[in-house]
């Protein structure tokens, strides 16, 4: 048998109130609750001792008096540690507030007094599981009826309609808060899982973005140095300035863009950027010459996969030829450069374009080939 999950309701699963310290305001909730519950609590303990001290007299109208002083206090200290607490602590919690409560009426052999149990009850369905709150609620109420049937010989129904209403009511109360806390609860962590994947897409989006724009400025960098070194051909050094300017101008429009949340890549333009840099580097790259037969919805990942694929050969590969081959559900990169310095471990591109394939049930596969170069393949399912 499976167990429920941590979500899922069960009548054997102790009351979870760690969302209050997760919230970071346990003390004013246990403030608010201390008032809610314990400005009528004290209420009615004044009212039952007052009841005592005018129906009865002697030593046992004192030490019922103390007792019911002492089933409140219980009950304060059940609201205000309980829920924290651990396990046994909430069980001898519990016992002490029944304790206290049921014997200021054995004392005063008053099965009345079991009325004001309400508040340990409810507090009891608080701290313990259900399967065991319900019972002894049950059974407090079933214990008064027939001490009531057995002693004074008539049940006051009053009194036990009172214990049955108010312990529902209170229950209600508490089972409200308990849902309105955990909801809270998952509403700050909803903000903390956006807030973490808006960084995620973030450095994701970045790092694909800068690692090919600045691969390239690199490569043609260098050619233009060694141009403007040899003096041979100024105007090839020149045109490759120039196209180090558009270079730098789209990626700081890519990255304002990628940091607003609004760019979007074109497979279409990510192959004539890959021919630019390729050739700039000496690598004859055999493309194709459109990506129409490409699925739609694949069109962006496969965008990502070939702008690390050819940054991937800029940057950690002696390819001198690649070739790019393009389904309707697939993607193929390969080069005749050494695997072992190919980009063939994850880093962080490749765990990248991993993620973003599997958002689309795709996958990412890369390797050596068998003549020695390296493969980068993202395959996602054909449509039916």
């Amino acid at each position: 048998m499976t167990d429920r999950a941590a979500d899922e309701f069960s009548v054997r699963r102790w009351p979870d109130w760690s969302f209050l310290g997760e919230a970071g305001s346990i003390r004013r909730t246990r403030v608010i609750a201390s008032l809610a519950v314990g400005i009528p609590l004290v209420a009615v303990s004044l009212r039952t001792a007052e009841l005592v001290t005018d129906r009865y007299d002697g030593a046992r109208v004192v030490l019922a008096v103390g007792l019911i002083g002492c089933y409140a206090v219980a009950c304060l200290s059940a609201l205000w540690f309980g829920p924290m607490a651990p396990r046994r602590t909430r069980v001898g919690l519990v016992a002490l507030m029944f304790g206290f409560g049921a014997a200021s009426a054995a004392l005063l052999n008053a099965p009345v007094l079991l009325t004001d149990l309400t508040f340990a009850i409810a507090l009891t369905l608080m701290l313990l599981p259900l399967r065991v709150a319900l019972p002894l609620g049950l059974a407090t109420a079933a214990g008064q009826v027939g001490w009531m049937w057995a002693g004074p010989g008539h049940v006051d129904w009053r009194a036990v309609v009172m214990l049955v209403g108010v312990t529902v009511a209170l229950s209600f109360v508490l089972a409200l808060a308990f849902t309105i806390g955990q909801l809270r609860a998952a509403r700050a962590q909803v903000r903390q899982l956006a807030v973490a994947a808006e960084r995620e897409r973030l450095s994701r989006d970045l790092h694909d973005i800068l690692g090919h724009s600045l691969s390239t400025i690199t490569v043609k960098l260098g050619l233009a140095r060694r141009q403007l070194e040899v003096a041979a051909d100024v105007d090839s050094a020149l045109h490759e300035l120039r196209e180090l300017e558009s270079l730098s101008r789209q990626a700081l429009s890519d990255v304002r863009a990628t940091v607003s949340g609004y760019r979007a890549v074109s497979l279409t333009a990510e192959l004539s950027a890959a021919r630019l840099a390729l050739r700039a580097a000496g690598v004859r790259a055999d493309l194709p010459a459109a990506a129409d037969n490409v699925r739609p919805d694949l069109q962006a990942v496969f965008a990502y996969v070939l702008r690390e694929g050819a940054t991937n050969i800029l940057r950690h590969s002696n390819a001198t030829r690649c070739t790019l081959r393009l389904g309707p559900h697939y993607l193929e990169l390969s080069n005749d450069g050494d695997a072992a310095s190919s980009g063939s471990r994850p880093g962080n591109g490749l765990t990248g374009l991993a993620e973003r394939l599997a958002a689309v049930s795709g996958t990412l596969e890369h390797g050596p080939t068998s003549d020695g170069g390296f493969c980068l393949r993202a395959e996602a399912p054909s449509s039916s």
